[in-house]
């Protein structure tokens, strides 16, 4: 029963609002009234969580040893001992199975980008996590995923639902963004002896991080500005209202900026959402406002 928990614990359930960005096709789509569309999509979301949890769990038991060396990831199950490996493989080898089969289900389409997430994680894991730049564009890459899967587990259901070229562009701008803020929140820690455990450190410094965050700030505000106010956007929804919103993310992005700079919070980008009740209200005054806009 230890091992149970244990492997839950791993599988880090509190991560679970990276994967509500598959509602974002949905939302854009004005699904969210449809009951069986709504239903696909929350699937969507908990088929992810699980495949993000065994991501976690392989990913941990390939990064054991630097972990130990982390004040705080020392007391992650298998980095302490608490979940054996071979415990934790077998685990993750049952959960992936389920995975697939639930992803099926969903769509051989959700299936294959299920699939491709797990590959793209595998080639971050063995290397692109280790080059500076790269390791944070494979972590935009993976939200970028996300959203793909968000239209395409509407698609059994909608099959008028399109992947629009600003939900990725604005998906991987503000990936980029929450990633070097993290990345800048990491790199503050090689002074205390933390840097080590994440090697790519090495290739940053803090003024590159703070141009790299300014730079990803403004881009996401662009494109999403633009997206608002684009003739297609304008065209779909029929109505120009939607650039009404963009003050909304100003504020939010506004926000956690200063959670990161001045709070020393970039390094938890899930436990800021979960946690800060400001950024919650921004994020919650912007989707009722969207889906006011835009209609269910």
């Amino acid at each position: 029963m230890d091992h149970g928990y244990a492997f839950l614990e791993n599988l880090r359930p509190r991560q679970w609002t990276k994967n509500l960005l598959l509602f974002a096709g949905l939302i854009f789509a004005k699904k969210l009234g449809h009951p069986q569309c709504l239903l696909r999509a929350i699937a969507g979301v908990v088929t992810f969580c699980c495949a993000s949890g065994v991501i976690y769990v392989l990913n941990d038991v390939a990064d054991r040893e630097l972990d130990r060396l982390h004040p705080q990831k020392k007391n992650r199950p298998i980095a302490s001992g608490r979940l054996p490996i071979p415990v934790a493989v077998r685990g993750a080898l049952l959960l992936f199975v389920a995975v697939v089969i639930a992803s099926l289900a969903l769509g051989q389409l959700f299936l294959a980008i299920v699939l491709f997430f797990f590959l793209w994680n595998w080639l971050y894991t063995r290397w692109l996590k280790r080059v500076p730049i790269l390791d944070v564009t494979g972590i935009g890459m993976s939200f970028v995923i996300r959203a793909v899967a968000g239209v395409l587990v509407l698609l059994p259901e909608y099959p008028q639902v399109g992947i629009s070229i600003w939900l990725l562009l604005c998906t991987f701008f503000l990936s980029l963004y929450l990633g070097f803020c993290k990345r800048r929140d990491e790199f503050k820690k090689i002074y205390t002896g933390h840097g080590r455990t994440r090697p790519v450190l090495r290739g940053y410094t803090e003024p590159m991080l703070d141009a790299l965050i300014g730079v990803s700030f403004g881009l996401t505000m662009v494109m999403y500005s633009l997206y608002t106010v684009w003739p297609d956007t304008v065209a779909q929804f029929g109505t120009r209202n939607l650039v009404y919103t963009v003050p909304i993310v100003l504020a939010g992005l506004g926000r956690y900026q200063y959670l990161v700079y001045q709070e020393q919070m970039g390094g938890k980008p899930h436990e800021i959402l979960l946690n800060d009740g400001l950024l919650q209200l921004i994020v919650l005054t912007w989707i009722g406002t969207a889906v006011r806009v835009i209609g269910v």
